[in-house]
């Protein structure tokens, strides 16, 4: 198995003194888990260097005979400026270091003596260099328009320009390692929207999915970190945690909102340190699968209420999904429909049935508490019960119920509780009996586009009542 090299491009070692070099190199290693080196001892070899080779960070002695440090800071300036320097000397002179400063060195440290700072120095540099990469990437993806590889969302079925949005976003932020978090209704598709990522940006590495509501602190970090023989009572093999067969892929954590707060507190470590202690182990393991969350709950409200770390908060969405409910996309409708239509046929081994027309224009008037996936509930439940002809629009009436009980278009809700009984109640005036019919016949027209039939069933009239309803009021 070929181990996974850190960071992606190289970190450049520059030092004339061979045992520094190896010292650092293995000081990098051990302590940040960087094994992804290049080491140079001769500086007059490192512009050639950087022109054949992308790097990551580079670490440079000031002092060094033929091209010095402070030379190969400016060159690195002038043709790499976005290139992090850190810059490296055995000699505490305040002077060098401000001219360093001002050459565009990203830090400036003394060799031996401050260690821990030049780890947390290293561990800064790129983390800045990986967020001005994510974001030339991000800058570029979006503004070319369209999707590059438009089969990685093919279990999304929309024809919607919000998720056709969302989907070029995906793209955009798939090569980003920082966290996605996913919101939504419950039934939007929130665990569609993960796979596509994870096709999106690591197809080599498995999706591993994991729902976290309910679990206790224990069961919680032995889910995701594994354990070591031993480590508690009942422990007698060793067990790999999701994080570790997540590697190179994407670990997906379902139902983030119900997590409890002392399990918080060790999601929200692994992702500011990026590694993890499995049980009864004291050797870190570093995170190397893509994180990904989602959930159904406000985590902004949760987090107010204090049920929700504020600090985890801020770190799991960078960057943020939100998908919208079917109600707000009702040109999903018909497409949805002919999907599922297909999709149950063949699981049920029967021909795929012709919908009438009125169905989506039924579908397209009902607000979809459930979301696509009651949508499929419906669909399933009709094809299993259709025998022949066109399908049936029984079982949809039945589970949708009257048009009383169906929202506006968009999901707007009534005025007030008071008058989610009596759409009369907040009128100053009470409209005539035939006010309020003629009311009742335009709306049911305007939900239903027009269509007589479906019209006259929302009103709960045959198609002939309508017709001599409507030429009473022309």
């Amino acid at each position: 198995m070929v181990k996974e090299l850190y960071p992606t491009a190289p970190v450049l070692l520059v030092d004339d003194e061979a045992p520094w070099l190896r010292g650092l190199s293995l000081t990098l290693t051990r302590a940040l888990g960087i094994n992804h080196l290049l080491l140079c001892q001769e500086s007059r070899e490192v512009p050639e260097l950087l022109a054949r080779t992308a790097v990551s960070l580079v670490l440079l002695d000031v002092t060094m005979p033929g091209l010095g440090g402070e030379e190969l800071l400016a060159h690195i300036a002038e043709h790499y400026p976005g290139l992090p320097v850190i810059m490296l000397t055995g000699r505490n002179e305040v002077a060098i270091a401000v001219r360093c400063t001002r050459l565009g060195a990203f830090d400036y440290f003394i060799k031996t003596v401050e260690e821990e700072r030049l780890l947390a120095g290293v561990r800064r540099a790129l983390d800045v260099a990986a967020l001005r990469q994510e974001n030339l990437r991000l800058h570029d993806s979006l503004l070319q328009g369209g999707l590059r590889q438009p089969q990685n969302f093919t279990e999304l079925v929309s024809a919607s320009p919000r998720m056709h949005a969302i989907f070029r976003y995906i793209e955009a932020v798939a090569v980003s390692p920082e966290p996605v978090l996913i919101t939504g209704e419950s039934g939007t598709g929130k665990e569609l929207v993960a796979r596509a990522l994870h096709r999106a940006c690591r197809p080599q590495g498995p999706f591993i999915a994991v729902n976290v509501a309910g679990l206790d602190d224990q069961v919680f970090a032995d889910t995701l970190f594994g354990h070591k023989r031993g480590a508690f009572t009942g422990a007698q093999e060793q067990r790999a945690g999701m994080i570790e067969q997540a590697a190179n892929g994407v670990l997906f954590l379902d139902e983030i909102g119900d997590l409890s707060l002392a399990a918080q507190v060790k999601l929200l470590r692994l992702l500011q340190e990026g590694e993890y202690y499995p049980l009864g182990s004291d050797r870190p393991q570093r995170l190397r699968a893509r994180v990904v969350f989602a959930t159904n709950r406000d985590l902004e409200q949760l987090q107010q209420s204090g049920a929700f770390r504020r600090d985890l908060y801020y770190r799991l969405r960078a960057h943020h999904i939100a998908l919208p409910p079917l109600r707000e996309r009702p040109e999903d409708v018909t497409p949805l429909l002919e999907h599922f239509l297909g999709e149950a046929a063949e699981a049920m081994g029967k021909r795929k049935p012709t919908p009438p027309p009125e169905l989506a224009v039924l579908l397209q008037a009902y607000g979809f508490p459930g979301n696509v996936r009651e949508l499929r509930g419906l669909v399933y439940d009709a094809v299993s019960r259709h025998v022949a002809g066109k399908l049936s629009l029984v079982s949809f009436a039945a589970a949708i119920g009257s048009s009383a009980t169906l929202p506006a278009r968009g999901g707007e809700d009534a005025p007030d509780a008071a008058s989610a009984g009596n759409c009369f109640a907040a009128c100053s005036r009470l409209p005539s009996l035939r006010e309020a019919g003629d009311l009742l016949v335009a709306d049911a027209l305007r939900r239903s586009h027009g269509n007589q039939t479906m019209a006259a069933r929302m009103l709960g009239i045959t198609r002939p009542a309508l017709s001599k309803r409507l030429k009473k009021i022309s």
